[in-house]
Protein backbone atom coordinates (compact mmCIF):
# COMPACT_ATOMS: atom_id res chain seq x y z
CA UNK A 1 0.00 0.00 0.00
CA UNK A 2 1.41 3.66 -0.56
CA UNK A 3 3.24 4.85 2.47
CA UNK A 4 0.95 7.32 4.83
CA UNK A 5 3.03 10.08 3.70
CA UNK A 6 1.84 9.41 0.31
CA UNK A 7 -1.72 8.94 1.62
CA UNK A 8 -1.81 12.31 4.13
CA UNK A 9 -0.33 14.45 1.24
CA UNK A 10 -2.83 13.05 -1.36
CA UNK A 11 -5.48 13.56 1.27
CA UNK A 12 -4.70 17.17 1.63
CA UNK A 13 -4.84 17.70 -2.03
CA UNK A 14 -8.28 15.95 -2.61
CA UNK A 15 -9.67 18.07 0.53
CA UNK A 16 -8.68 21.33 -0.93
CA UNK A 17 -9.96 20.30 -4.38
CA UNK A 18 -13.55 19.84 -2.91
CA UNK A 19 -13.17 23.12 -1.11
CA UNK A 20 -12.49 24.41 -4.54
CA UNK A 21 -15.11 26.44 -6.00
CA UNK A 22 -16.82 24.00 -9.00
CA UNK A 23 -19.82 22.01 -10.32
CA UNK A 24 -20.33 19.43 -7.72
CA UNK A 25 -20.20 21.49 -5.23
CA UNK A 26 -22.30 24.44 -6.37
CA UNK A 27 -24.82 21.52 -7.11
CA UNK A 28 -24.78 20.30 -3.61
CA UNK A 29 -24.92 23.97 -1.90
CA UNK A 30 -28.36 24.61 -4.25
CA UNK A 31 -29.82 21.55 -3.44
CA UNK A 32 -28.74 22.34 -0.08
CA UNK A 33 -30.63 25.66 -0.13
CA UNK A 34 -33.57 24.58 -2.15
CA UNK A 35 -34.41 21.20 -0.35
CA UNK A 36 -32.58 21.32 3.30
CA UNK A 37 -29.49 19.20 4.57
CA UNK A 38 -30.80 15.92 4.17
CA UNK A 39 -31.77 16.95 0.45
CA UNK A 40 -28.13 18.31 0.32
CA UNK A 41 -26.72 15.01 1.86
CA UNK A 42 -28.16 12.56 -0.21
CA UNK A 43 -26.97 14.21 -3.25
CA UNK A 44 -23.65 14.18 -1.67
CA UNK A 45 -24.17 10.22 -1.66
CA UNK A 46 -25.21 10.20 -5.12
CA UNK A 47 -21.96 12.09 -6.07
CA UNK A 48 -19.88 9.59 -3.86
CA UNK A 49 -21.49 6.38 -5.41
CA UNK A 50 -20.44 8.25 -8.54
CA UNK A 51 -16.70 8.84 -7.67
CA UNK A 52 -16.71 4.85 -7.03
CA UNK A 53 -17.58 3.98 -10.50
CA UNK A 54 -14.88 6.62 -11.70
CA UNK A 55 -12.50 4.76 -10.02
CA UNK A 56 -13.51 1.81 -10.52
CA UNK A 57 -13.21 2.85 -14.44
CA UNK A 58 -9.65 3.87 -14.29
CA UNK A 59 -8.59 0.96 -11.62
CA UNK A 60 -9.82 -1.29 -14.74
CA UNK A 61 -7.99 0.97 -17.50
CA UNK A 62 -11.43 1.43 -18.85
CA UNK A 63 -10.92 5.32 -18.36
CA UNK A 64 -8.13 4.93 -20.84
CA UNK A 65 -10.41 3.86 -23.55
CA UNK A 66 -13.32 6.23 -23.30
CA UNK A 67 -10.41 8.93 -23.33
CA UNK A 68 -9.08 7.99 -26.33
CA UNK A 69 -12.73 8.20 -27.70
CA UNK A 70 -13.86 11.62 -29.16
CA UNK A 71 -17.19 10.31 -29.95
CA UNK A 72 -17.79 8.84 -26.47
CA UNK A 73 -16.83 12.19 -24.74
CA UNK A 74 -18.79 14.35 -26.97
CA UNK A 75 -21.82 11.65 -26.38
CA UNK A 76 -21.64 11.74 -22.70
CA UNK A 77 -21.09 14.95 -22.49
CA UNK A 78 -24.32 16.11 -24.71
CA UNK A 79 -25.99 13.84 -21.73
CA UNK A 80 -24.86 15.34 -18.67
CA UNK A 81 -26.06 18.90 -20.70
CA UNK A 82 -29.04 17.46 -21.25
CA UNK A 83 -29.89 16.50 -18.13
CA UNK A 84 -28.59 19.57 -16.38
CA UNK A 85 -31.07 21.41 -18.49
CA UNK A 86 -33.90 18.63 -17.23
CA UNK A 87 -33.40 19.76 -13.70
CA UNK A 88 -33.32 23.69 -14.67
CA UNK A 89 -36.89 23.27 -16.33
CA UNK A 90 -37.74 21.10 -13.06
CA UNK A 91 -36.48 24.06 -10.91
CA UNK A 92 -38.05 27.12 -13.06
CA UNK A 93 -41.73 25.09 -12.52
CA UNK A 94 -41.58 24.18 -8.91
CA UNK A 95 -44.37 25.52 -6.80
CA UNK A 96 -44.06 26.51 -3.51
CA UNK A 97 -44.26 23.91 -0.45
CA UNK A 98 -44.88 23.53 2.77
CA UNK A 99 -41.68 22.99 5.04
CA UNK A 100 -42.73 19.72 6.16
CA UNK A 101 -43.56 18.42 2.54
CA UNK A 102 -40.02 19.67 1.66
CA UNK A 103 -37.67 16.06 1.63
CA UNK A 104 -40.64 14.49 3.06
CA UNK A 105 -41.40 11.50 1.00
CA UNK A 106 -38.86 8.53 0.34
CA UNK A 107 -39.48 8.74 -3.34
CA UNK A 108 -37.62 12.08 -3.54
CA UNK A 109 -34.95 10.82 -1.00
CA UNK A 110 -34.57 8.36 -3.91
CA UNK A 111 -34.28 10.82 -6.51
CA UNK A 112 -32.51 13.09 -5.03
CA UNK A 113 -30.27 9.99 -4.39
CA UNK A 114 -30.27 9.46 -8.44
CA UNK A 115 -29.67 13.13 -9.08
CA UNK A 116 -26.37 12.96 -7.51
CA UNK A 117 -25.04 9.54 -9.39
CA UNK A 118 -26.57 11.34 -12.77
CA UNK A 119 -24.75 14.40 -12.04
CA UNK A 120 -21.78 12.76 -11.59
CA UNK A 121 -21.49 9.99 -14.10
CA UNK A 122 -22.72 12.33 -16.92
CA UNK A 123 -19.75 14.82 -16.75
CA UNK A 124 -16.87 13.13 -19.06
CA UNK A 125 -14.26 15.76 -17.32
CA UNK A 126 -14.92 14.00 -13.66
CA UNK A 127 -13.70 10.51 -15.32
CA UNK A 128 -10.73 12.21 -17.53
CA UNK A 129 -9.80 13.86 -13.94
CA UNK A 130 -9.72 11.42 -12.11
CA UNK A 131 -7.60 9.32 -15.21
CA UNK A 132 -5.13 12.12 -14.95
CA UNK A 133 -4.95 12.79 -11.22
CA UNK A 134 -4.83 9.35 -9.25
CA UNK A 135 -1.72 7.65 -10.93
CA UNK A 136 0.19 10.47 -9.96
CA UNK A 137 0.08 9.18 -6.33
CA UNK A 138 0.74 5.47 -7.39
CA UNK A 139 4.26 4.49 -6.01
CA UNK A 140 6.48 1.79 -7.45
CA UNK A 141 6.75 -1.36 -5.45
CA UNK A 142 3.87 -0.20 -3.33
CA UNK A 143 1.62 -3.42 -4.62
CA UNK A 144 -0.03 -3.51 -7.64
CA UNK A 145 -1.45 -0.28 -9.43
CA UNK A 146 -5.06 -1.31 -9.78
CA UNK A 147 -5.19 -1.43 -5.69
CA UNK A 148 -2.88 1.56 -5.41
CA UNK A 149 -5.94 3.19 -7.71
CA UNK A 150 -8.55 1.91 -5.55
CA UNK A 151 -7.08 3.27 -2.24
CA UNK A 152 -6.81 6.67 -3.57
CA UNK A 153 -9.60 6.50 -5.28
CA UNK A 154 -11.70 5.94 -1.64
CA UNK A 155 -9.32 8.44 0.28
CA UNK A 156 -10.64 10.65 -2.10
CA UNK A 157 -14.28 9.97 -1.69
CA UNK A 158 -13.74 10.45 2.17
CA UNK A 159 -12.66 13.69 1.48
CA UNK A 160 -15.72 14.99 -0.96
CA UNK A 161 -18.08 13.55 2.31
CA UNK A 162 -16.12 16.06 4.32
CA UNK A 163 -16.15 19.12 2.26
CA UNK A 164 -19.22 18.61 0.48
CA UNK A 165 -21.02 17.49 3.48
CA UNK A 166 -20.17 20.53 5.45
CA UNK A 167 -21.11 22.57 2.71
CA UNK A 168 -24.82 20.80 2.64
CA UNK A 169 -24.73 21.82 6.49
CA UNK A 170 -23.71 24.24 6.42
CA UNK A 171 -26.17 25.90 3.39
CA UNK A 172 -28.95 23.42 4.50
CA UNK A 173 -29.27 25.59 7.44
CA UNK A 174 -29.45 28.88 5.97
CA UNK A 175 -32.16 26.91 3.22
CA UNK A 176 -33.83 25.97 6.36
CA UNK A 177 -34.40 30.11 7.87
CA UNK A 178 -34.63 31.03 4.15
CA UNK A 179 -37.19 28.24 2.84
CA UNK A 180 -39.91 29.66 5.48
CA UNK A 181 -41.36 32.27 2.96
CA UNK A 182 -43.03 30.51 0.47
CA UNK A 183 -42.30 33.82 -2.01
CA UNK A 184 -38.15 33.04 -0.69
CA UNK A 185 -38.98 29.53 -2.09
CA UNK A 186 -39.92 30.08 -5.39
CA UNK A 187 -36.60 32.74 -5.84
CA UNK A 188 -34.66 29.96 -4.75
CA UNK A 189 -36.48 27.88 -7.04
CA UNK A 190 -35.77 29.87 -9.50
CA UNK A 191 -31.96 30.54 -9.23
CA UNK A 192 -31.31 26.44 -8.82
CA UNK A 193 -32.87 26.34 -12.19
CA UNK A 194 -30.40 29.09 -13.58
CA UNK A 195 -28.00 27.65 -11.85
CA UNK A 196 -28.39 24.59 -13.21
CA UNK A 197 -28.99 25.92 -16.88
CA UNK A 198 -25.65 27.73 -16.47
CA UNK A 199 -23.88 24.16 -15.51
CA UNK A 200 -25.50 22.97 -18.50
CA UNK A 201 -24.20 25.61 -21.19
CA UNK A 202 -20.55 25.24 -19.18
CA UNK A 203 -20.63 21.32 -19.79
CA UNK A 204 -22.07 21.56 -23.08
CA UNK A 205 -18.97 24.50 -24.16
CA UNK A 206 -16.55 22.71 -22.30
CA UNK A 207 -13.30 20.95 -23.67
CA UNK A 208 -10.85 18.11 -22.59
Amino acid sequence: MPSLETTSGFFVVAVLLGLSPGPDNTFVLMQSVAGGRRAGLLVVAGLCVGLCVHTAAVALGLAAVFAASETAFVVLKVVGAAYLGWLAWQAFRAPARDLDELGASPARGSSLLVRGIAMNLTNPKVLLFFLAFLPQFVQPGAGPVALQIVWFGLCFIVATVITFGAVALLSGAIGDRLRRSKRVQLYLNRLCGLVFAGLAVRLLTSGR
